[in-house]
């Protein structure tokens, strides 16, 4: 049986060793599927390997990529349609600048020639899914921009800044709640879903994941974006302004945020893990490149303290749960009814983030 860690670094090595005994690399799930589940988790995995050097853990990275190409750079399944199967092109760039392998080279032009041309709605932001004509999700900031982001530092390709820009422009626009501050999970230009208001286009609720995918992807962005590119205070500041929106949010008692992020005194609510993982990671980050004031760590230790203080071990490793599984858009009570998961990828991944973030600030 395995003992909790002392390092928010011992936890991540801990998750990442667990994950690694559960599945070879080629067999992480969807299997053969180049997906962002994958994505998220090899994310945080890529992160761990950042601060302790081991290089089984860039190995791992660089079999998964592997298994998903052919011999020429041809990423074999994967839905261009969609941006969930874009976003682990992300992976594409250490191996490509370690290996000079043309083809990660191949593969990101396809990705960054689909994200060039991904469907948009009249208003120029991206569709989530070709699919979801003309609807707009908080998740889509998260799986298109940091590859954009770093593509265009990569490759010398503006173009990828200011289509960044407008996207988090636009998201805030149409989904940012002026009374809260916090985002609605999607958008629908149409207004002819069901979730959707048929004056805002709006739907209806608060999801706790999708609003941390934003300003960890945003942050992200910035890391590549020029520092004399018009659009990227207001990048920044977007990001800030939505974690100051979800500080007040936070439980008192566990340190930790609701699955429908302003409905705490519900009863038929609950603490769900990997929302409380991004806002972590994303405050952290946020200080450590010192565009957060130093205050805001205790809301990060007390998220941490939080998630970490229930987590669960077994004979194989750590047990990371209470992470709500993939979730569409829906009423209040599609996400009360949002079922959990232990060990779910891209709650792995969300730990994985907090955990490399939580170590090198507190």
């Amino acid at each position: 049986m395995y003992q909790k860690p002392s390092s928010p670094l011992g936890f991540a090595t801990l998750a990442c060793e667990t994950m690694m005994r559960k599945f070879d690399a080629e067999k992480l799930p969807p299997v053969g599927h180049f997906h962002y589940h994958q994505g998220v988790f090899l994310s945080g995995m890529y992160r761990t390997y950042l601060l302790t050097k081991d290089e089984k853990y860039f190995d791992f990275i660089k079999a998964w990529v592997d298994s998903n190409l052919d011999e020429v750079g041809n990423i074999k399944n994967f839905n261009p349609g969609q941006l969930d199967d874009l976003q682990p092109a992300i992976h594409l760039f250490p191996l490509y600048e370690r290996t000079g392998d043309l083809r990660y080279k191949a593969a990101l032009d396809t990705v960054a020639y689909f994200m060039e041309h991904f469907p948009t709605t009249p208003e120029g932001g991206f569709w989530h899914k070709a699919w979801y004509r003309n609807q707009m999700w908080l998740d889509g900031l998260y799986m298109a921009g940091p590859f954009c982001a770093e593509y265009g530092k990569t490759f010398n390709k503006p173009f990828f800044f200011d289509q960044i820009t407008q996207q988090a422009k636009l998201m805030e626009a149409k989904t940012r709640d002026e009374k809260t501050g916090l985002m609605y999970h999607a958008y629908d230009y149409e207004r002819q879903v069901d979730w959707a208001d048929k004056e805002t286009g709006r739907s209806p609720e608060f999801w706790g994941r999708a609003m941390g995918w934003v300003p960890v992807a945003l942050l992200d962005d910035i890391n590549f974006m020029p520092e004399d590119h018009p659009g990227r205070q207001e990048i920044i500041r977007i990001a800030l302004d939505l974690l100051k929106a979800l500080i007040p949010y936070q439980d008192e008692k566990t340190g930790l945020w609701h699955q429908v992020v302003d409905k705490g005194n519900d009863p038929r609510n609950w603490l769900e893990s990997s929302c409380t993982c991004l806002y972590t990671a994303a405050i952290c980050r946020a200080v450590r490149m010192g565009l957060m004031d130093e205050k805001y760590l205790e809301v990060a230790r007390k998220g941490y303290e939080g998630v970490t203080a229930r987590m669960e071990y077994d004979d194989n490793g750590i047990l990371i749960g209470n992470i709500c599984i993939g979730t569409g858009v829906g009423d209040l009570a599609h996400y009360y009814a949002r079922p959990t998961s232990v060990n779910d990828l891209h709650g792995a991944g969300a730990f994985l983030l907090m955990c490399t973030e939580v170590a090198q600030v507190l």
